[in-house]
């Protein structure tokens, strides 16, 4: 199996401490995220290391028995140790207060440090779980719930075991993740995983059912807001997406593996040390060990190799793997590094190679556009809010943040459709329908359409000679006003004399002021087609001449020059009875260089009646 096809790694710098052996015994901090090797009951050093510590910390403690837990406090400020069952030593001297107690029955608990949620099991069965919440020093307790344990003959004692339960924030919604081994349905098969949402009011509520369609040894993680699910005896995984549509059947969502159940990559163990020197290969890890643990909400520890991981999605895998590009889209959408993947995605549905019909591009911008809306009206809520004063009497008020699903017409006329137009072997016709397509989609989701779209338009259709087609886009508005637009037609008289007219006819709409369109053609170069506006207009006249001589100049076209400096001399003969400038219009600059290129004898010479 090639790499392309792995859709899961492991992160390429994991965290590296000493293995686990009868001297060194290895723990894991989950809301720290760091792991402990304890040599010697601590006598001979502690190494604390995690993902983000630039620098492992490194202390030594007296050998007061058997450590049975090791933890520190957020920010690494008090450490804690629990040699016996029921006591926990802090190394530093402190006196502790009790807040709040209850009086409870527990099997067992789960800690979620993210959310700071707690889950306490309760009764014989160990399946009513009793949550409470800490927040800024107070605990408070949620609604208890009861997990559904699967179906099974009386004389087989089930419980709710520990390892069976997750708990993991999907979507920025805490959920209560359970690994029912068996359906609670006589006639489906496999293992399932239910997602219980956990909501800080209310009720516990069952919302999700994963079907894993096999039996085994399972193992979960969360990563990207993709639950992924390692499979022990076939060494692999498989991932879901709970936004993705599901079947309903009223209560809860059934849900497939999105993809077809794939191996880790294969991960080679760099080799430290002086022995990376020589020509040793690096070791192949094995991958599914029955030494690996895995904690939420994406790591996997391997105390008997001595790595930590964080476990990673790749996406460019998973463009071949999901035909459906609806699907394909909806997927990538809600994925943190998705960017780069969509335009790709895009560039390659545009390909001669792997075109796709029409609907489809359609429905691939629709839900692009769709994203790019939101946040549109999201950034237009919060500036109105700001600008009503708002964010001083609503602390909560937040600038929306502009993730990678969002594509604007920017970031798609850049990487997608510039390169698209300029393929010399796309039949035009699907070029165009393409393009108007995009300005379509963004018509419908009431987004303004940037000028250069309209202008790659305009000139593939003009490449094409297409001069019918652009008539009619502009007489039925398809192609929205603009100046940018309007000064794009006049610089297009030249092939398509109408265009001087429908260029007049937008800018008249926009009511726009005639010396702005003139300054806006010139700066363009478009010295012709601003001489042809104003003359069009009767404004003429008044023009200043030097402001189109230096424009002419610049353009470095001297029979352009010619042409200008002619028209200006002719003007001055019929106003004024001589063609030549007057000092007042500083054009001697202009005067010599006509000169030295054209010559003395070039001047137009005063006609006498």
């Amino acid at each position: 199996m090639g790499e392309e096809d792995y859709y899961l790694e492991l992160c390429e710098r994991p965290v590296q401490f000493e293995k686990a052996n009868p001297v060194n015994c290895v723990f894991f901090d989950e809301a720290n995220k760091q792991v402990f090797a304890v040599r010697s009951g601590g006598a001979t050093g502690v190494v604390v290391k995690g993902p983000d510590d630039r620098n492992p910390i490194s202390f030594r403690m007296d050998d007061k028995g058997e450590v049975k837990c090791i933890k520190f406090s957020l920010e690494n400020k008090i450490l804690a140790v629990q040699r016996t069952s029921k006591t926990v030593v802090l190394p530093e001297k402190r006196t502790l207060k009790l807040l709040k107690s209850h009086n409870i029955n527990v099997n067992w608990y789960m800690y979620c440090p993210e959310s700071a949620v707690i889950l306490l099991s309760t009764t014989v069965l160990e399946n009513v779980l009793q949550p409470f919440y800490f927040r800024a020093g107070t605990m408070s307790k949620l609604p208890k719930f009861e997990i559904e344990l699967p179906a099974a003959p009386k004389s087989t004692k089930l419980s709710l075991s520990e390892r069976d339960i997750a708990m993991a924030t999907i979507y920025g919604q805490l959920y209560v993740l359970f690994l029912r081994h068996h359906s609670r349905t006589s006639n489906s098969t496999g293992a399932e995983v239910v997602l219980y949402l956990l909501p800080r009011e209310g009720a516990c509520k069952k919302m999700h059912i994963l079907k894993l369609n096999r039996t085994g040894k399972f193992a979960l993680n969360v990563v990207d807001n993709l639950v992924v699910v390692h499979h022990q005896d076939t060494e692999t995984s498989v991932i879901f997406d709970i936004k993705l549509r599901g079947e309903f059947d009223g209560t809860v969502t059934f849900h497939h593996p999105v993809l077809p159940a794939r191996s880790i990559q294969p991960y080679q163990i760099p080799l430290a040390g002086p022995a990376a020197v020589t020509s040793q290969s690096p070791i192949p890890c094995k991958l599914y060990s029955s030494s690996w643990i895995v904690f939420q909400p994406d790591i996997i520890i391997s105390a008997s190799q001595g790595y930590l991981w964080n476990l990673q999605v790749k996406l460019e895998p998973i463009v071949k793997l999901l035909p459906d590009k609806g699907r394909l889209m909806d997927f990538l959408l809600q994925r943190k590094e998705c960017k780069m993947v969509i335009l790709s995605v895009c560039s390659q549905m545009l390909s001669e190679s792997d075109r796709a019909t029409l609907p489809v591009i359609a429905t691939v911008f629709d839900k692009l556009n769709h994203e790019y809306k939101k946040y549109l009206d999201a950034e237009q809520s919060y500036t109105m809010a700001v600008e009503a004063g708002q964010s001083r009497s609503n602390p909560l008020l937040r600038r929306p943040v502009r993730t990678q699903a969002v594509l604007d017409q920017s970031d798609v006329y850049t990487h997608v459709l510039s390169a698209f137009v300029e393929k010399k072997e796309m039949p035009h016709k699907f070029v165009i329908a393409v393009l108007m397509e995009y300005i379509r989609s963004l018509n419908q989701f009431q987004i303004a359409v940037q000028h250069y779209l309209h202008e790659l338009v305009i000139k593939t259709l003009v490449q094409h000679n297409l001069f019918y087609m652009l008539h009619q886009f502009l007489q039925y508005h398809v192609l929205s006003d603009s100046k940018p637009l309007a000064c794009l037609l006049l610089s297009l008289e030249s092939f398509y004399p109408p265009a001087h007219q429908l260029s007049l006819d937008m800018l008249k709409r926009l009511s726009t002021a005639n010396d702005e369109i003139v300054e806006v053609l010139l700066s363009k170069h478009q010295v012709l087609a601003a001489l042809r506006f104003i003359r069009g207009i009767g404004g003429h006249d008044n023009i200043s001449a030097r402001k189109f001589l230096d424009a002419a100049k610049q353009t470095e076209d001297n029979m352009l020059f010619y042409t200008i400096f002619r028209f200006f001399e002719q003007r001055n003969q019929r106003l004024r009875g001589s063609p030549n400038f007057t000092p007042g219009e500083h054009c001697e600059e202009h005067v010599a260089f006509f000169k030295q290129v054209f010559g003395d004898q070039a001047l137009m010479r005063p006609t006498t009646f």
